[in-house]
């Protein structure tokens, strides 16, 4: 299995897996799966923000994809990224969600991020939550009947995990005024 940065190309399989989850799981809060166009145009942003977008490639097949992205957009937050982690129905329990959240971590570090949260809808998706748990990720909140999907109130599970210095020491002073933070690449 391959772990690199997703290109164009795979954005029909990214469509695809997420569509599988937005409309048979609880992980998205989405009813309606976003077509190709939306999805494209969602990861274009994050690329203009430098921020990582990682796929799990083997046989030529996209098996999973993860990305970081702004956790709240108040200039206070900047240090905290919120990754996401979809992995191909018929690919889970094959490590492919390990691997794409341990690659994803360090290019968090190096693009600066202090802390990653993760925001896992259902607090019955103890795959995800094992997952987050597995890679040093702490339970830091519930939240209780957030949303309402497939007829039942769904909730959302809150972890973190520091990264780099963490809290430990001050962030580095900010660019320059309108300059971008380094590329996400390790």
């Amino acid at each position: 299995m391959l772990i690199r940065d997703s290109r164009a190309v795979d954005l029909p399989a990214i469509t695809a897996i997420y569509g599988h989850w937005v409309r048979h799981g609880l992980a998205s809060f989405e009813l309606d799966p976003p077509d190709l166009a939306e999805m494209t145009r969602r990861r274009e942003a994050l690329l203009a923000g430098h921020y990582p977008y990682l796929v799990a490639e083997e046989g030529g097949r996209v098996l999973g994809y993860a990305y970081a992205g702004a956790f709240r957009t108040r200039p206070a937050y900047r240090f905290t990224v919120e990754d996401s982690v979809y992995v191909a129905p018929d690919a889970g329990r094959g490590g492919v969600g390990r691997a794409l959240l341990a690659a994803l971590l360090p290019r968090c570090e190096a693009w600066g991020a202090r802390l990653m949260v993760a925001v896992i809808g259902d607090s019955g998706n103890a795959a995800s939550i094992a997952l987050h748990a597995a890679l040093g990720f702490t339970h830091a909140g519930l939240l209780p009947g957030t949303g309402w999907k497939h007829g039942r109130w769904v909730d959302t599970v809150l972890m973190t995990r520091a990264l780099g210095e963490g809290m430990a020491a001050p962030p580095p002073p900010p660019p320059p005024q309108g300059a971008p933070r380094p590329p996400a690449r390790a």
